[in-house]
């Protein structure tokens, strides 16, 4: 039995539709069904709710072999760590009393860096919690995903411009979310791997956001140019949106600390770099997206 949790998110509905293929017992967790295709529904158990609910994870780990862990997003949470860490402990709770045997989880890069880093801080301490269960135990560590830039379509479209507030020339690492997602799906089919490690995934290379704007003018057949906003600025995005207080100003120490180079430590290998180029993203995922604006 695998138990998926966000399973309507980018990562987490890819997954689903991987494990699928491979005629797995699966039991997703879901607040709102609906949202899963019907003939998706009929092939799986689904449990609603919240995986922050107490009882509705022990209804889901019950008998479970793995379990995808994905920590939604929550813009009005009151601290970054009630979206994180609270939300997991009945998580952590119930991996131990059902005696779940592996756990894949996203988390981020930046462990071990002593530097605060908002959302990224708060994913290790979440992390951290899930390891102290003792289970067998995978974390997925990565940059920015490639798919957050589906953000971006409205400037893309109505003003020719991508708006970041890292410098445009600084190169870091980015992520498709069909590579996490095929990454995950690895693991939570495989039975034979155990202990605890962090498994990076950074994409096949560091582009800059003017490097991406280039890429971006070309795909799209338009000129695309980067624009960097203010962290004030940037901050006022999110409150625009509803975002707390405290979750936009994490928000902003994510991007500090990526300013500061926190996605960049950790040396490029064959065994962390995945396939999908920005270059293909941006074909495969935002044109079409583009398109049909």
């Amino acid at each position: 039995m695998i138990v998926i949790t966000a399973p309507t998110s980018k990562i987490g509905r890819q997954i689903l539709e991987r494990i699928l293929e491979c005629e797995e017992d699966i039991r997703v967790i879901a607040r709102e069904p609906q949202r899963i295709p019907e003939a998706i529904r009929e092939r799986v158990e689904v449990i609603q709710g919240s995986h922050a609910d107490r009882d509705v994870v022990n209804r889901a780990f019950e008998g479970a072999d793995a379990v995808f862990w994905l920590v939604p997003a929550d813009k009005q949470a009151e601290s970054v760590y009630d979206a994180y860490v609270r939300f997991s402990i009945p998580a952590a709770d119930a991996i131990v009393r059902h005696r779940v045997g592996q756990v894949v989880a996203i988390s981020a890069l930046g462990r071990g860096q002593q530097r605060y880093a908002g959302n990224i801080s708060a994913s290790l301490a979440m992390e951290d919690l899930l390891r102290s269960t003792g289970v067998n135990f995978r974390a997925l560590t990565m940059p920015s995903f490639m798919d957050n830039m589906l953000r971006q379509l409205p400037f893309i479209k109505n003003e020719g411009l991508i708006r970041f507030t890292l410098p445009g020339n600084q190169k870091s690492p980015t992520i498709a979310a069909s590579d996490i997602a095929a990454a995950a799906s690895r693991l939570l089919l495989d039975r034979k791997w155990s202990g605890q490690e962090s498994l990076a995934v950074l994409g096949p290379e560091d582009l800059s956001y003017e490097d991406m704007a280039e890429i971006l003018s070309e795909v799209l057949g338009t000129p695309i140019r980067f624009e960097q906003m203010t962290l004030a600025g940037y901050k006022q995005l999110f409150l625009g949106i509803g975002y707390s207080e405290a979750m936009a100003q994490s928000m902003v120490d994510m991007d500090i600390a990526g300013a500061a180079g926190i996605n960049n430590e950790l040396r490029r290998t064959p065994e962390n770099s995945t396939p999908t180029s920005f270059r293909q993203w941006a074909t495969d995922i935002l044109k079409p997206a583009f398109d049909a604006m």
